[in-house]
């Protein structure tokens, strides 16, 4: 088994915990080796210029942890076609998904997707059925 970074790594954030969105994304691909070039929401990206500002005062050296803000559509498409971005990582809608892991596939990027619809729900063998039913049929 060979361990090695993948490369630059594209991190797609969501608005939603926009730093617990960053930090998730951003600290295995540091601690894999890897920089990092986080798209965050346009609704938060002062929490990511904070993050990537924190990020070198922790230590971090400059230019590991990269924001890029602007129009999402443009910014993932500069993403996949890049042959120095090796990785996507994404939070967020399943259609967004769908046209990310396309667009990931003509260069072969790796990719890990958070999409939306996908929340597991656990019914114990007490549950009032009905009760859960309805709470899970409302969980998106």
């Amino acid at each position: 088994i060979l361990w090695q970074p993948v490369g630059v790594v594209g991190a797609i954030t969501p608005w939603n915990f926009p730093l617990a969105m960053i930090t998730r994304k951003v600290a295995p691909a540091l601690a894999s080796g890897c920089t990092v070039v986080v798209k965050p929401s346009e609704l938060t990206p002062l929490t990511a210029l904070a993050a990537a500002e924190l990020s070198i005062q922790a230590g971090i050296p400059p230019g590991a942890v990269n924001v890029v803000m602007g129009d999402a559509s443009d910014i993932g498409d500069a993403l996949l076609a890049s042959p120095q971005v090796r990785k996507i990582t994404f939070t967020g809608s399943t259609a967004v998904g769908k046209k990310l892991m396309a667009g990931a596939a003509a260069t072969v990027k790796k990719v890990s997707f958070e999409l939306g619809g996908n929340a597991p729900c656990i019914i114990f063998d007490d549950a009032d059925l009905d009760v859960a039913l309805k709470g899970t049929v409302r969980t998106e």
